[in-house]
């Protein structure tokens, strides 16, 4: 796990994923034999949405960033906070899942802004951002150089021991 963790230390810019739908539940309405009552997730579509993310800030499994909060990103987040992340290089990838929260300490606030080029030059204070965190979930590590190719599940919910 260690070498998934370090991969994504020295490989900050990835590909993050959110949905655009939300979590919000409809009763099923149809004649497929599931009881009309039965949740079903949904009610408008949830359409993937892919951008380029830079990892602020990483303390072990979680990892911190920062958006705008007039940004369609936010919106589809407080919605719905699943994501995964992707970071690639040179035939190794590792995939994160887990649930965001804005749950962010101002000192790492102020951290994350001082220590970025970028968001100066963007933003003329920190408190002008929106900090989000995501504790890794589940982790898969992925190497296609050997043969055979390397790949590595963690579940970080229930321990950090690869499955097989």
């Amino acid at each position: 796990m260690l070498q998934a963790l370090d991969f994504l230390r020295d490989h900050k810019e990835i590909a993050l994923a959110t949905c655009e739908g939300n979590l919000d539940f409809v009763e099923c309405r149809h004649d497929s034999g599931i009881p009309k009552q039965a949740l079903m997730p949904l009610a408008v579509p949830a359409l993937p949405k892919m951008r380029i993310f830079q990892i602020m800030k990483q303390e072990w499994n979680v990892l911190y960033f920062a958006t705008s909060q007039e940004k369609a990103i936010y919106r589809e987040l407080v919605k719905n906070p699943n994501v995964e992340v992707l970071a690639y290089y040179d035939n190794v990838s590792v995939r994160c899942f887990g649930m965001v929260n804005f749950d962010v300490e101002d000192d790492t606030k102020r951290w994350i802004y001082d220590n970025n080029p970028v968001l100066p030059r963007l933003y003329s204070s920190y408190d002008q951002l929106v900090y989000f965190r995501l504790p890794v979930a589940e982790m898969d590590y992925y190497d296609l150089s050997p043969t055979p190719p390397v790949f590595k599940h963690y579940d970080l919910m229930v321990g950090a021991l690869p499955v097989q």
